[in-house]
């Protein structure tokens, strides 16, 4: 779209209030001279919009945006331009007054200055140590229109990508970072939570096919607003609108860059507004059940359709069927593997530097029992993202189903350490459960529910751990609560069976059991299913019957046959070993 086009006044009403058309007009509404206004815009992030023609330039903007805007501020930093003027009106009347006084004022004022600049040397001193870790927080969707929402979240999670490609900066995770979208609390206290040095924050507002976003970098310690800026783009431009940001932060930083981390964070092309948009629908779709990860899949391949070229849209698409074919969502594993490996390598063949394809493509590797394969999709993904802790959580899985706990287990406190607050919490939850660290993985999984009531997965963990940890009891609440929000998933309701029987409650479990079996005369029930109900309800040769079917639909229980503890009364039979060789793991 033209800038003309943006610049024509409104003749409807427009939820971000009155235009004003100047820098004397917006100077004169916020009760500051234009060189103060001009400060804010350029220092503090001033929602000012530039139009520009020719060599000229004029500017406008929005009272609502305005008042939100000073209504964010700290007290007394809207005041500065009020002190200042007092102080040079002080001067003045100093200048007019009697010569001794002026001595005096200026000895005050010598000794002012000295003070200042050892204080502002030894703060700086104290600030301006090396940044090695932030956090992009959820950027602020300004464009009015709640629907928008989407496009505000794809900016911060692609800011948080290709900083997160850098190997010396420590980048939180997106799942956590989001969980600071509209917080109260202060720049210091989130670094706090998230033992960081810095804080990326900022604004993203859409007219039309233009995107502007505004950013800024804070020292967390210090609250220092150190860095801002302002870029205006058209909307097809919005991949190389992320890839300039990112090398703005990156250099303010001082990072050093390899050529590798450069050629990643530069890399953009254009891309069709209405492709871009389709594949964060997809993104940021809701995905706890079936129909829900069925919609995410809809809304990609929509994008791939429009845009074959687009490598993010197979990403996401190899993503939801990475989900859709676990046992707790109970979609045929053979076929949803097949889509996610095709998806992702067909991502690489478009993009080889895409971390999240390299790490979705070892997933499924993992799943089909190709081990050393997706042992090296793992290192390649974690080369290219130090950050991803998505990547983190799959390696540390890998080493678990090798039976290497304790490496398994380090891994995923750096991956903790990465996403503390995410959607991470649940995996490594259940990788400390395998691990036998039980105490630990309750807490885990009890924190993730704690910030996320309604996380199915996180549920369905939780008991996994309270059963292992000889509460059972505690453990059905947790999973009636899992297999409610999950639409009675029957990965939950194999593991609900294994509570009720060893609390006592053997009836419940049979009816239950019971349900499963219907279930599995009109559709597809995962077998690890009814390996988890029968190893439940003490009947080995049922399980090992099922396991058996497990085998041929390579099951994602068999991957942790070496370390699983449903599996312990079993390892003492021929047949378990075996099984144990079949998978690649003897």
């Amino acid at each position: 779209m033209p800038p003309e086009a943006i610049s024509r006044p409104n003749t409807h009403a427009d939820p971000r209030g009155r235009r004003l058309e100047s820098w004397k007009e917006i100077a004169a509404y916020l009760g500051r001279d234009v060189t103060t206004v001009r400060r804010w815009e350029r220092r503090e992030g001033l929602p000012v919009y530039r139009i520009l023609h020719s060599k000229l330039g004029s500017v406008y903007a929005y009272t609502t945006e305005l008042d939100a805007w000073r209504d964010s501020r700290a007290p007394a930093a809207a005041t500065d331009a009020a002190d200042a003027n007092s102080a040079l009106e002080i001067a003045r009347h100093g200048a007019r007054a009697r010569r001794w006084l002026v001595v005096c004022g200026v000895a005050i004022l010598a000794l002012l200055v000295v003070a200042y600049f050892t204080t502002r040397s030894r703060l700086r001193g104290a600030t301006r140590s090396k940044i090695r870790s932030l956090a992009v927080l959820p950027l602020k969707n300004l464009s009015g229109d709640p629907t928008q929402e989407y496009l505000a979240d794809g900016m911060t999670e692609a800011l948080i990508g290709r900083l997160s490609s850098i190997h010396d900066l420590r980048v939180i995770s997106r799942t956590s970072a989001m969980q600071f979208k509209n917080t109260p609390l202060s720049v210091p206290e989130i670094a706090k939570t998230l033992h960081i040095d810095a804080i990326v924050e900022g604004s993203v507002i859409r007219d039309a096919g233009r995107i502007r976003v505004h950013a800024q970098l804070i020292r967390a310690a210090t609250d220092e607003h150190f860095w801002s800026e302002t870029y205006d783009r058209e909307l097809r431009d919005v991949l190389a609108l992320q890839s300039e940001v990112a090398q703005s932060i990156a250099r303010k930083v001082e990072i050093t860059l390899t050529g590798e981390e450069h050629a990643m964070l530069t890399a953009a092309r254009s891309v069709s507004p209405d492709v871009y948009e389709t594949y964060l629908k997809g993104r940021f779709n809701k995905n706890n059940t079936k129909a829900e990860l069925e919609q995410s899949i809809v809304y990609f391949e929509d994008a791939i359709k429009k845009d074959p070229t687009f490598a993010a849209a197979y990403v996401g698409l190899a993503d939801a069927y990475d989900s859709l074919g676990t046992v707790f969502v109970g979609a045929p594993p053979a076929e949803a593997r097949q889509k996610q490996m095709s998806a992702a390598r067909k991502a690489l063949e478009l993009d080889p530097t895409i971390a999240e394809a390299h790490a979705l493509l070892a997933d499924v590797l993992q799943r089909r029992w190709q081990w050393a394969e997706a042992e090296a999709e793992y290192r390649r993904a974690l080369d290219l993202n130090p950050s991803d802790s998505a990547a983190h959580v799959g390696f540390a899985r890998w080493l678990l189903c090798q039976g290497r706990a304790d490496d398994a287990v380090a891994w995923a406190r750096r991956a903790r350490d990465l996403d503390p607050l995410g959607n991470v919490g649940t995996s490594i939850g259940y990788i400390l459960f395998e691990a036998r660290h039980y105490d630990e993985a309750i807490r885990a999984m009890r924190a993730v529910v704690g910030v996320r009531p309604e996380d199915a997965s996180a549920y369905w963990y939780l008991g996994f751990a309270l059963i292992a940890n000889d509460q059972p009891e505690e453990a059905i609440p947790v999973l009636e609560k899992a297999l409610s929000v999950s639409e009675r998933s029957p990965g939950v309701m194999g593991v609900l069976i294994r509570a009720y029987a060893h609390s006592g409650r053997r009836s419940d479990a049979l009816r239950v059991l019971e349900e499963l079996k219907k279930r599995s005369q009109t559709g597809y029930v995962p077998a690890g299913a009814f390996v988890n109900a029968y190893l439940g309800l003490g009947d080995n040769e049922q399980a090992f019957a099922w396991m058996e079917r497990a085998y041929q639909e390579q099951s994602n229980i068999l991957q942790f046959l070496k370390v699983h503890p449903f599996f312990d009364p079993l390892r003492s039979d021929p047949r378990f070993a075996n099984l144990v060789r079949r998978v690649g793991l003897g």
